[in-house]
Formats: structure tokens, C-alpha cells, sequence
């Protein structure tokens, strides 16, 4: 496998589930959480645990989206970017929303691992970012949310 697309996926999986220097990552910080926490809203038109979870699915889903060329509207829920939670769910419903974030990480590792390394420094298509920087990106996304979750535990626990 080509340097540039290990050391993407190398990215990809410390920012979502293996094991960093920097605290914890995206599925660790969600790890713990009860269905009760995730929808604890912080204050007033705050973003949830649950909703930042389901963004950060939905964000590995537009990157690979991009990359493969795909259609948009195939997102598991309808809608783009932030969904709001609902009033109330089970710990299933929780599972659930967890088992997207994994499922979409998986996807998402799977499409870089096919990129060919000569698109690494092309531009996305109707993008000013290139393949590999929108790839970090997405990485980085990943560890600024499990920092905010990290936060926002804190927060609903008081």
C-alpha cells in the first residue's frame, strides 16, 4: 500500500478508534454515554451527545460520498449535516446511532484505502480542498467532536 494513503488511514482510525496520545478519540468518547446523557441538551439550541454523533456519521458519509463519486440522499436518515434527536429514545435507539458512526467509519476507511494515490493532491470534484486534505480533514473532525462530547458529558452529568 502506498505511504500517503497508510498514513490517511492511520488518521483516520486514531481521530475515530485507536489508541492516541492526545485523549480520547471519537468512539471512546461516545463509549460510556447512556441514551439519557447523548440526549441531555447542555442549554437552549445547543447541540446533544446524540446529534454531534449522528454528524460525525454523517460527515464520514459525504467524504466517501465524494470520493466515490456517489449520489447524494443515500445518508441513513433524510436530511444533511445536523439532525435533531428525538425527544426520547431507548438505549437501543442509542446502540443504533452508534452502530451508524462504526458502520460509516468502516465505509469511509474502506473507500481511502481504494484511492488511487495519484488523486491524493488532485482537488475534490467542486471542491477547493484536495483528496488528501479533505481526508485529514474528516480526521481531525473526528478528534474535534470527541473533545466536544468530552465537554459536553461533563456538562449533562451535573
Amino acid at each position: 500500500m502506498h505511504n500517503g494513503i497508510r498514513e490517511l488511514l492511520r488518521l483516520l482510525d486514531e481521530g475515530y478508534d485507536h489508541t492516541t496520545w492526545h485523549g480520547p478519540n471519537l468512539r471512546a468518547a461516545v463509549s460510556r454515554v447512556s441514551v439519557k446523557e447523548a440526549l441531555r441538551r447542555p442549554g437552549s439550541k445547543r447541540h446533544n451527545i446524540w446529534e454531534v454523533t449522528v454528524h460525525a456519521a454523517y460527515w464520514k458519509y459525504a467524504v466517501r460520498r465524494r470520493l466515490l463519486g456517489e449520489k447524494r440522499r443515500s445518508f441513513a436518515l433524510k436530511g444533511s449535516n445536523w439532525f435533531l434527536s428525538p425527544a426520547t429514545a431507548s438505549e437501543k435507539d442509542w446502540r443504533g446511532v452508534l452502530a451508524l458512526l462504526a458502520d460509516e467509519h468502516r465505509k469511509l476507511h474502506a473507500a481511502v484505502a481504494g484511492v488511487s494515490p495519484g488523486r491524493l493532491g488532485r482537488r475534490m470534484p467542486k471542491g477547493k480542498w484536495t483528496v488528501a486534505q479533505t481526508i485529514t480533514g474528516v480526521a481531525f473532525h473526528d478528534v474535534y467532536h470527541a473533545g466536544q462530547i468530552q465537554l459536553l458529558k461533563r456538562l449533562v452529568k451535573r
